[in-house]
């Protein structure tokens, strides 16, 4: 016998994609004014682009997932 989940999809639609526009906003913020105030090592560099693709990736992606797919699972 399954059991329903009942998640509040919409809630977790919007907060997926907050998470992922506040990671991408971050890595950019934090590249923007480095590169400003002086010279970023090649590692941070790596992590903050890793960070936007990761922030894109997660803001794109939840609200087809919680908001499209899971719905239509139940």
């Amino acid at each position: 016998m399954a059991q329903n989940w009942n998640a509040d999809y919409a809630t977790l639609a919007k907060r997926g994609f907050m998470l992922g526009a506040g990671l991408f906003l971050l890595a950019a913020a934090v590249e923007i004014g480095g590169h400003a105030v002086g010279t970023i090592p090649a590692w941070g560099n790596t992590l903050l682009i890793d960070m936007e693709i990761i922030g894109l990736a997660i803001g794109l992606l939840s609200p087809l997932i919680f908001g499209v797919v899971l719905p239509l699972t139940e």
